[in-house]
């Protein structure tokens, strides 16, 4: 027989057990449905989650398109190499390709291969994000997804728009989210995601406590809008530069964000900022603090034009300024593949200026064997591969570059034109006759007040004619020779990614081609291949020619523009109506 005392305690626990399950049955519905919601999307979220082995360490990573196409950190995927090993939820394990690097924004881009129907995440506007919005977590902290099943923590955004102070020579986070939800060690690289399942950042740095690597509920994440401006640079297969203003500022007595210094050859001096002046937005949004300028110009690719505005004197300017890259190109090749290893642990933290709040240190990363003999590329990787000094994969810039190619002609074979172009029209508001020649040889503008002749030989740098213009009879001739002879035939032509365009919605693709001594991109619509605009730069440090293509008609079976608009520095040159295009078929090939 039991004893009375234990009777009573199975008395005891027989009436909680009642009073639970009672509980239970009286819990609100929609307390369960919203607990049932929550469940189905961090399992639908899982399922695109990344875990990267990458030798003797690793991290994590989140699929952001069905062809495989990955995100994860740089500091993850430096140790791996061009190949590494990724496990999925389904419980399989892919190879994967790496892409394209970002090492000032720690970002990695990579590719898995086997499929082409991977899940995939959905990106959010991480602008919308506000503090207290719940999100979570998704990775392999500590290595421990060996099984490939994720780990999830659930939390709040605790801040945005936070600014790191830079690591070492590279990295440097900014306009990051903020989070509780748990990021150890292994969790970079990984997403974040909002209550309903979509990518708002790429899980990069932790605050750990002193002597240990344990969350402390300190943790950011790269905002997704970031990597937005990003994509198109990191497919194009090479190490992608930040940007810079070509200016530094300070704040002022009057707590105003004051130039400070500034770059006589940048855009922004061209443009007319000077020391002294107050910067009042930049890229779209208002700049009140120093930490604030800094985030907004931490979003932005090398080469980007973002508008400005700043006040002198109770005067108010508003302009477009071209960034200019934070490194040489050379200088972040060597970095990267040659340069010391970035080692979070030993990276400067520098203290705080007073006000600002006290700076996170950054995730240790995995202990690295310098002497660990690499693993052989699988041969899918090897399929997957080209490399070529200055890029990290030169696979995926000549894909992109034969794809932007591809869809322009699709609407047109220009080759069969390699004989002179003549074309009729007329030029400005008064509607003068005009005529332009262009031909191997030379190109040439008549206009009843005149005319101008340029032979197409030797250095072009200098030919600018006419003046003021910047050099449109040189960027006729660029765009013909683009035309006729294609990528493979005019110089040098690589994909150098994706670029806003004054008066356009979303993102144009560029292509970068080189010939003797100019520079040229050549910007196309990605919805139809179109190719809409030519900057055209002479020399390092000056304003392009821009030549903005519009009202398109088909012409013997090619589509070619009726308008064309000419920019240089500040203002626009001309706008030039074609009425007639006459080509010369006894030089056709």
């Amino acid at each position: 027989m039991l004893e009375g005392g234990t009777m009573k305690r199975l008395a005891c626990l027989a009436s909680l057990l009642l009073l639970s399950s009672t509980a239970w049955a009286q819990v609100d519905p929609q307390v369960l449905e919203a607990e049932g919601a929550r469940v189905a999307v961090v399992q639908r979220a899982s399922q695109a989650a990344v875990m990267i082995f990458a030798g003797q360490g690793g991290g994590s990573g989140v699929v952001i398109s069905s062809d495989g196409y990955a995100l994860s950190n740089f500091h993850v995927t430096h140790e791996a190499g061009t190949g590494m090993k990724c496990g999925m939820a389904d419980g399989k394990l892919y190879d994967a390709v790496i892409v394209g690097l970002d090492p000032t924004g720690d970002v990695a881009m990579l590719k898995l291969l086997g499929r082409d129907d991977f899940p995939f995440a959905e990106m959010a506007d991480s602008d919308k994000v506000r503090v207290g919005d719940w999100c979570f977590a998704i990775g392999n902290p500590f290595l421990l997804a060996t099984d490939f099943n994720p780990t999830v923590g659930y939390g709040i955004i605790s801040g945005v728009h936070r600014y790191q102070y830079p690591s070492g020579t590279l990295l440097e986070y900014t306009d990051c989210l903020q989070a509780d939800a748990a990021i150890n060690p292994g969790n970079s690289g990984g997403p974040m995601f909002d209550a309903r399942g979509r990518l708002i950042g790429i899980n990069g740095r932790g605050s750990f406590e002193k002597r240990g690597r344990v969350n402390v509920g300190v943790g950011y994440a790269i905002s997704i809008n970031q990597i937005k401006n990003f994509l198109g640079h990191l497919k194009s297969g090479r190490i992608v530069d930040h940007a810079t203003l070509g200016a530094r500022v300070r704040s002022d007595e009057n707590r105003r964000v004051a130039v400070d210094d500034i770059l006589e050859e940048s855009d922004a001096y061209r443009r007319g900022l000077r020391y002294g002046d107050e910067v009042v937005s930049f890229g779209g949004r208002t700049v009140s603090t120093v930490n604030a300028f800094k985030n907004v110009l931490g979003i932005y690719p090398k080469g980007w034009r973002v508008p400005l505005s700043f006040q002198r004197k109770g005067e108010s300017f508003d302009v477009l300024v071209r960034l200019r890259g934070v490194h040489r190109e050379a200088e972040l090749a060597e970095m990267v593949q040659g340069g010391p290893k970035i080692d979070p642990d030993k990276a400067p933290n520098p203290k705080p200026k007073p006000g600002e709040p006290p700076q996170g240190r950054p995730e240790p990363k995995p202990r690295h064997n310098p002497h660990a003999k690499p693993e052989p590329l699988a041969d899918i990787v090897k399929q997957h591969f080209v490399g070529k000094p200055g890029y990290v994969n030169f696979y995926f810039n000549q894909l992109n570059r034969d794809r932007v190619w591809k869809a322009l002609v699709a609407r047109g074979d220009y080759s069969a034109l390699q004989g002179a172009w003549t074309i009729n029209g007329l030029a400005g508001a008064a509607n003068e006759e005009m005529s332009f020649g262009i031909s191997d040889e030379q190109a040439s503008i008549k206009l009843p007040s005149g005319e101008a002749r340029i032979e197409l030989e030797g250095e072009l740098a200098t030919r600018l004619d006419p003046p003021g213009s910047g050099g449109l009879l040189v960027a006729l001739a660029m765009w013909r020779r683009f035309l006729v002879m294609g990528p493979e035939k005019f110089g040098d032509v690589s994909y150098w990614g994706t670029a806003p365009l004054e008066g356009r919605p979303g993102l144009t693709d560029v292509l970068l081609a080189t010939y003797r001594d100019l520079e040229c991109h050549f910007m196309f619509n990605p919805a139809d291949g179109q190719l809409v605009a030519l900057e055209m730069t002479p020399e390092e440090d000056t304003d392009p020619c821009e030549l903005y293509f519009s009202e398109f008609q088909e012409v013997e079976g090619r589509i070619l523009p009726q308008r064309i608009e000419v920019r240089n520095g500040d203002g626009v040159y001309q706008v030039f109506h074609c009425k007639q295009f006459k080509f010369d078929t006894a030089a056709e090939k």
